[in-house]
């Protein structure tokens, strides 16, 4: 086997392993065949934020086998740093080679570690509900109501698609309430839920409420002010934190601040340029031409670095991030992070320790957030002094490919591609947000999982079809069987394995809106809601499954397995996502080990277990009773 020149993951190479605080002191090693006749290295250093380039040459440290090394200690910067780095090599007679990573420097994110980040919500599990969609108390009325909304007399309805509707879409209404939700509260004990994240709950004409009309103003079709801090209160009888969502890039065209049809009696930025709402937005000719998210103009663009805006969001006594945490709530996700500027999120942080201290900020990025570029900018999400963590969108790509991958194409995504991706993402993350991030199967901004996994490929072709479309049983019985595979990875890997209501009832439906569905009260998958109950108290009962440090045991063709540590428990989880039965051995230590899933002791023969894996099957192992 031939030997690296470098591996970043690898602390004979680099110490200490992925991102690291200010002023933390490295080791690189370079181990270079001595038959290149290299004579000299340097390690070349470029700071992105500072713009700055540095050059730290590496010591001859002696031999190793075939190989001539060279090493070097760096201290890290004071600041929150984004660097980049390679190395070049040189000969006596004076020719180089720059040693990168496959045309790619590599990536050292230097991070403030002076800010705690509070650790109940990557220990714990999330359901995600959409409000409007989850539970009723009873018919509505939309007399008096923002908007023009269409009611579904029937819980059952399908809803509508956005062709079906006359102006714009989203109108089409089922009446979910925040006293629903309460009713509910014991339900959401049973799957072990610690974080209830609410989409917007706030005043808005639409059906997902991302079109804010009133920040201070609870929509009334879902009820009040009284019945949200009610739903926290009890929440919290339960051992569950409230977490909002925050839309702050921009708010609706009819709301209390742009206000263009007039449904607030107050002037609105386009009534009167003498709105104190006024120097929110961005015109070019008032009041028909504006700044708005991707250009709806439904969606008019707040500038957030207007002191106005600032002072009413964040800063001031009663703004609306602090009075909603005094209202109940425990954390704030925000909608389109990478759309906030930098020192806006900062604040929203400050504000929120002031505040609360124990509360959590979560930001909507779908990407690698340690090196996001949004808008010609590097992004400062994970730096420390902003998120605390993120939604882990690439897990939840990783984890559907890894899912899908055995199922006939030529090329598949193995278990070793699955643990590729994660590893990135763990060597970028600083460990406070790797460990608190949002994993997820399915949002209400994606396809459910039963129908990504179970449904057939290529999904129908138009938007109609694909919402007219049921899963045949056989189609069913597939999806649930690697949705099970994906249940598993989700509750036993690093971060807060996140449930969007209905995965757990077997739910189905492609992208919004058809995704959004009303949940089947007394219609429910009984063995999948079973499953995930089951899960959610081992998740629950297991500190090394709440904290746990994770550790790779194998990762080849369709099987996965990974373990997690902590204080002398041990759990693993062992996956075979191909349609195949497999045998395989994985290490481990001490004398014992047991199936917490299907009850199973284990015998432990020189240190490895050996193990039959069904197809599309997997084990979850402990090493205590």
């Amino acid at each position: 086997m031939q030997i690296p020149v470098f591996d970043s993951r690898d602390p004979r190479y680099k110490a200490p392993f992925g991102a690291v605080p200010c002023n933390t002191k490295l080791s690189f090693t370079v181990r270079p065949s001595a038959a290149e006749g290299f004579t000299s290295c340097v390690l070349l250093i470029f700071r992105e934020f500072e713009g700055r380039h540095e050059e730290v040459p590496l010591h001859p440290a002696g031999a190793e086998g075939d190989c001539f090394l060279f090493s070097c200690e760096y201290e890290a910067p004071a600041q929150p740093e984004l660097i980049w780095y390679s190395f070049r090599f040189s000969r006596a007679g004076g020719s180089v080679l720059l040693l990168d990573n496959g045309g790619l420097n590599w990536q050292l994110t230097v991070y403030d570690a002076s800010l705690p980040t509070p650790d109940w919500f990557g220990s714990g599990v999330t359901y995600q509900i959409f409000p409007d969609r989850f539970r009723r108390t009873g018919l509505p009325e939309s007399a008096g109501l923002l908007g023009n909304r269409r009611i579904h007399q029937n819980w059952d309805e399908a809803m509508e698609l956005p062709e079906d509707q006359e102006g714009l879409p989203g109108r089409d209404f089922f009446g979910g309430t925040l006293a629903g939700i309460t009713e509910k509260l014991d339900y959401l004990k049973g799957l072990s839920v610690s974080t209830l994240y609410l989409c917007p709950i706030f005043e808005s004409e639409s059906n997902h409420r991302y079109n804010t009309g009133d920040y201070e103003k609870i929509d009334p079709m879902l009820g009040t002010e009284e019945d949200f801090c009610r739903l926290c209160a009890e929440a919290k009888k339960r051992g569950i934190r409230v977490m909002l969502d925050g839309v702050f890039n921009h708010t609706g065209s009819n709301s209390r601040y742009f206000n263009a049809a007039g449904a607030y009696p107050s002037p609105g930025a386009a009534q009167s340029q003498d709105s104190p709402y006024y120097s929110w937005y961005t015109f070019q000719s008032w009041p028909e031409e504006y700044d708005a998210w991707w250009g709806i103009k439904t969606l008019p663009a707040v500038n957030e670095e207007n002191p106005e805006y600032v002072q009413f969001i964040i800063e001031g006594h009663n703004s609306v991030i602090r009075r909603w945490l005094r209202a109940g709530a425990d954390a704030w996700r925000l909608d389109v992070a990478d759309e906030l500027p930098d020192e806006f999120i900062a604040r929203i942080r400050r504000a929120m320790m002031e505040e609360k201290p124990d509360s959590f900020l979560l930001g909507e990025v779908w990407e690698d957030g340690s090196n996001k570029i949004s808008y010609s900018k590097r992004r400062k999400y994970l730096l420390g002094r902003e998120t605390h963590g993120l939604m882990n969108y690439p897990f939840r790509v990783a984890a559907l490919s890894y899912l899908q991958g055995f199922n006939g194409e030529e090329q598949p995504y193995t278990a070793r591609d699955f643990m590729e991706a994660m590893e990135t993402i763990r060597e970028n993350y600083p460990p406070a947000a790797f460990y608190n991030g949002m994993n997820m199967l399915t949002t209400h901004d994606t396809s459910r999982a039963l129908t990504l996994l179970g449904g057939p490929r290529p999904a129908p072709e138009t938007r109609r079809e694909r919402a007219a479309y049921r899963m045949t049983h056989e189609e069913r019985e597939h999806g649930k069987s690697l949705l099970k595979l994906g249940v598993l990875l989700l509750y036993a890997f690093p971060g807060s394995p996140t449930v969007f209501y209905g995965d757990e009832a077997g739910m189905e439906g492609y992208e919004d809106p058809m995704n959004r569905g009303t949940y089947p009260w007394g219609r429910e998958d009984q063995e999948l809601l079973e499953y995930y109950r089951i899960l959610g108290k081992i998740r629950a009962s297991r500190a090394s499954l709440q904290k746990g440090t994770l550790r790779w045991l194998h990762a080849e063709g369709p099987v996965l397995a990974f373990a997690r540590d902590w204080s002398g428990e041990t759990s693993a989880a062992v996956l075979n996502a191909g349609k195949n039965a497999v045998e395989l051995s994985i290490p481990w230590s001490g004398g014992f080990a047991a199936d917490i899933l299907g009850g199973q002791r284990l015998a432990v023969l020189d240190g490895q277990i050996k193990l039959s894996l069904p197809p599309f099957g997997g084990v979850l192992l402990s090493n205590t009773t």
